[in-house]
């Protein structure tokens, strides 16, 4: 078929050459007294704000951190988290964000391959970072962010009495407590600012990859702020001063980072920043707070739907609720718009697509039209099309294809990995740089999207990526297991969960010691969420004809279960 690639109109936005600590600085000049994040009650303004991340930048630069050095960032989200990234940014850093539930090895790996000069933890998680830091092939030292320091004082007396007191052991020498690392920034002038590079890496997000090997997505300023452009015309509602968004999602995750965080500050709204996600807070915050924008992935509001104490509760206030990160069943969403309406809330659940890739969501449903099984329309700029899987041939509206898509978002490329880069990222005859998603899915005559399954095997547990292969290499590295297949489970709260087959080897007995040493050994390489929640022993698994284990009958005979 004849390559009939989509034309390219001009970007009818505009995006400023500015760095992503720049917009923010120019938000803080517009609204200096506006809170700009809240941390359980305890407001900072955007003014105390920037002036926090000019005290971590000077604190860098003081410590030897310069252009184009990494960090990692090993964070919930908490106030040091936000002034650390924009202090990296600031000074030209790059900020390689991880995952704090990340095993041992996978933190190792992620230093590693950034180059890491430091690490940036909370107290809780020390133990393991050192661990991960002392296999680490360079140095780095680790930074160390107690919750107490950020909470209200009686908060933080209750948080320091209940649980604080077990880590005040930590950080260990040669490493630093972060308030006495930002003490450096002190006795140093402002570190000069870098010019704006639209091709510098400025932020390293991770993604499982097709093999489960994770790799590491380059993005830049210019990502995140187009994204956060994009995304403020694709809502349609204008985020401004007084407004506030429930931030629960998390920074190290491209929906958190670039929606929940980095569009709401550079638009001169308030994070209400959440930490960790339990129904009982959540529920709380909405109450206390009445946030006027939620974003989050299915299984939050699945839970939401049944969290008590929220039958009379009014929430008019809300002017928008933003889904991503795993697909929005159609059933779910008729659920959540019910909720919505029961509850005074004159708007529906809004659902996103989007990867890593692309920084997050690049496609999003329109806040008056729903079309059953669509998942909206492409931001402005961003241009989808569909391709004959394993081609670069444009199908026409109708067909299914796999779903590739080009714009300002798009990733610089796979850290130190060019030949990932290049099946991902190409460049097609129309002269422009698209990226290929991996999904399959197909485009209606009006240019909405509808997704319809992946190309890749991945399991999504509670909104993260998780893929089977890397479990399935650390189940099968034990000399008591011959062969293993994960699976993703049908799942009510997370949507999928973690089931383990494993054939044990000849000559080995199936039994508890067995199951506890196989989860010992994943809970040292495989991140917590990643974790099977279940384990089956059988003699053998299903084949495929070339000898492969074939996990797609696995899948359906668990959805056979759930149906009976």
């Amino acid at each position: 078929m004849e390559n009939t690639a989509p034309y390219r109109q001009k970007d009818r936005l505009s995006y400023p050459e500015a760095s992503m600590f720049e917009l923010v600085e120019q938000t803080a000049r517009r609204y200096p007294d506006e809170p700009a994040f809240e941390f359980y009650g305890k407001k900072t303004v955007y003014r105390q704000f920037v002036n926090r991340i000019m005290r971590a930048a000077r604190a860098f630069y003081a410590s030897g951190v310069r252009q184009g050095d990494a960090v990692t960032v090993c964070m919930p989200n908490t106030p040091q988290a936000l002034d650390c990234f924009y202090a990296l940014d600031r000074i030209g850093a790059v900020a390689n964000m991880v995952h704090p539930l990340s095993a041992q090895t996978e933190i190792t790996g992620y230093l590693d391959i950034s180059e890491s000069k430091m690490i940036l933890t909370v107290d809780l998680f020390y133990e393991k970072v050192e661990k991960a830091v002392n296999a680490a092939k360079n140095a780095v030292t680790i930074l160390v962010c107690r919750m107490q320091d950020e909470l209200p004082p009686h908060l933080a007396a209750l948080y320091l009495l209940k649980k604080g007191k077990d880590y005040l052991k930590y950080p260990r020498a040669p490493h630093l407590l972060w308030r006495r690392f930002l003490k450096r920034g002190d006795r140093t002038e402002d570190p000069p600012s870098p010019p704006f590079d639209r091709n510098r890496t400025s932020v390293i997000l991770y993604s499982g990859g097709t093999a489960g090997k994770p790799k590491g997505i380059c993005l830049s300023d210019n990502n995140f702020n187009a994204c956060a452009i994009e995304a403020m015309e694709a809502i349609g509602v204008t985020f401004i001063k007084g407004l506030k968004m429930l931030s629960c999602m998390p920074l190290f995750h491209g929906f958190g980072l670039g929606i929940n965080l980095h569009t709401v500050l550079i638009h001169g709204a308030c994070c209400i920043l959440m930490p960790t996600f339990n129904g009982k807070s959540y529920a709380e915050m909405l109450k206390k707070k009445k946030p006027n924008f939620i974003a989050g992935v299915p299984t939050i509001f699945e839970a939401l739907l049944h969290i008590p104490g929220l039958e009379k509760l009014d929430m008019s206030f809300l002017m928008g609720m933003f889904c991503g990160g795993d697909s929005l069943s159609v059933e779910l969403k008729k659920k959540i718009d019910a909720f919505l309406a029961a509850h005074n809330a004159h708007i529906q659940v809004r659902e996103g697509y989007g990867l890593t890739e692309c920084v997050t969501a690049s496609c999003l449903t329109p806040r008056d039209e729903y079309r059953e099984g669509s998942i909206g329309i492409p931001f402005p700029d961003t241009v989808y099309g569909i391709v004959k899987p394993g081609t670069d041939d444009f199908l026409p509206a109708g067909e299914e294809g796999e779903i590739i898509l080009k714009g300002p978002t798009l990733m610089l490329g796979y850290l130190k990995d060019p030949e990932e880069t290049a099946k991902t990222l190409r460049v097609l005859p129309d002269g422009d740089t698209w990226l290929y998603t991996g999904d399959l899915g197909y485009t209606d005559a009006d240019g909405y999207v509808y997704f319809r399954g992946r190309m890749k095997r991945m399991i999504i547990t509670n909104g993260y990526n998780v893929y089977p292969a890397r479990i399935e290499n650390v189940i099968d590295s034990l000399p008591e297991v011959a062969y293993s297949c994960v699976i993703g489970v049908k799942d009510a709260r997370r949507m999928q969960r973690v089931k383990a087959f494993i054939v044990p080897a000849e000559g080995i007995e199936p039994d508890e010691t067995l199951k506890e040493r196989i989860l010992g050994k994943l809970s040292v390489d495989v991140a917590k969420y990643a974790l099977p929640r279940e384990i089956e022993f059988r003699t053998e698994l299903p084949k495929t004809l070339v000898g492969k284990v074939a996990w797609r009958e696995l899948e359906k005979e668990e959805a056979g279960k759930a149906e009976r």
